[in-house]
């Protein structure tokens, strides 16, 4: 067994500043050391794959990011973990518990366990070693952390990819919590600005390309970076005008609010804009409530409502019943705004917020480009150029000196 702070400050010693995830009470005392020290940073995710995909965010800004979560959880990540961190090749050191354990060492034990995590304890590793993500056990005495670390960031720094480390129950010492995790909003009304541009009827409705055109135009690519969601969004941004400020996302549908939320979060210095879609709002809607909670000013969530999964046939989303508007207000953006008319995206950019993130809701009709092209460059060459672009690297994952 080992102290929280044991670990906590060697990984610090490596650049590991930012944590995010989800609780398990094997990890209380972990999370709480991290939540005492007011110079770490700790987003409690709605999921876990929420929690990878913020974590991914701040990476990308070159802040080395700590993913923790029970092996319960661990399918909820599974996503992010195979089409966003390995495809883009992000390194995250990820934390994960073992619960349902049943085996140490030679020994086969009978554990009792909440019935849930039977299976689970049985293949989590297995389960890691299928994701090509190498793992080893979590450290249990104080001699063996800052090995661990050094294979574990050394691995990220060469591969660019997740490294996980398995925590076994007791494997730290208990730890109170002293101070609250969640910042601390002012709950008034005047914060919040609600507007509705209604003019077209459904079929009237501008396109997806138009509506991008547009975004384009009122972004500025020397503060401002934009992540477009997977599917058409990112390759009509592409065909609309590719430039190094433009992140395309790949699989990890619903990912791109929680990535954008990460990278505002590590690099308030720059303008953050996502373009999400209605089918991946739906995937991933918690994380509504994460970036209402700890999103700031310098954070725009724009959602391209066409009712479709455009891209997989153009099946109906339940999106025409749903306002998304009004659920983001509730979670507590600063401006929530909801409309057809293309006017709303000029308002949307005008709007002052406060110290909170803006949220568009825009209906668009069906429908993509003839001959729509794909991104010329990799995935990993769209994030490499991007972080060039914003003055990021890898290199913050060495150990400090």
């Amino acid at each position: 067994m080992i102290q929280a702070e044991e670990f906590v400050e060697a990984a610090r010693n490596f650049g590991f500043g930012w944590y995010t995830g989800v609780p398990c009470s094997f990890l209380t005392p972990f999370i709480n050391y991290v939540i005492n020290d007011v110079q770490l940073k700790y987003i409690s995710a709605a999921n876990e794959g929420d929690a990878v995909a913020i974590a991914a965010g701040a990476a990308i800004a070159g802040k080395p990011a700590v993913v923790m979560m029970q092996n319960s959880g661990l399918g909820n990540a599974v996503n992010p973990l195979t089409s966003l961190t390995y495809i883009f090749r992000i390194p995250l050191l990820l934390i994960c518990t073992l619960r349902g354990d049943v085996y140490d060492g030679l020994r086969l034990h009978n554990l009792q366990d909440e019935p849930q995590h039977e299976l689970m304890g049985q293949i989590t590793d297995k389960l890691l070693q299928t994701m090509t993500i190498p793992w080893e056990f979590f450290p249990t005495d104080a001699a063996e952390i800052e090995p661990v670390l050094q294979r574990s960031t050394a691995y990220m720094q060469q591969e660019r990819r997740p490294y996980a480390l398995i925590m076994r129950k007791g494997a730290i010492a208990p730890h109170a919590l002293t101070r609250s995790s969640i910042p601390e909003r002012e709950n008034s009304a005047s914060a919040h600005i609600q507007q509705s541009f209604f003019r077209d009827r459904k079929e009237q409705r501008i396109s997806r390309s138009e509506a991008l055109a547009r975004i384009v135009e009122l972004t500025e690519p020397e503060n401002t970076v934009v992540i477009a969601t997977t599917g058409y969004t990112g390759r009509e941004l592409f065909a609309s005008k590719d430039s190094v400020n433009h992140l395309y996302m790949v699989g990890s549908m619903g990912c791109a609010s929680s990535m954008g939320l990460g990278l505002s979060l590590a690099r308030p210095d720059l303008k953050v804009v996502v373009i999400d879609g209605d089918g991946a709002a739906l995937m991933r809607m918690g994380n509504f409530a994460t970036i209402g909670t700890y999103g700031g000013a310098n954070l725009t969530h724009i959602l391209l409502d066409n009712e479709v999964h455009d891209s997989t046939g153009a099946q109906a989303t339940v999106s025409a019943g749903i306002s998304f508007a009004k659920i983001a207000e509730a979670c507590g953006y600063g401006v929530t705004l909801a409309g057809d008319d293309p006017a709303l995206l000029d308002a949307l950019f005008t709007a002052d917020a406060n110290t909170r993130p803006k949220f568009a809701h825009l209906k668009i009709r069906p429908g993509t480009l003839e001959k729509l092209p794909r991104p010329n460059l990799t995935p990993e060459a769209v994030l490499q150029r991007f972080m060039n672009h914003i003055g990021s690297n890898w290199q913050l994952l060495t150990p400090n000196s």
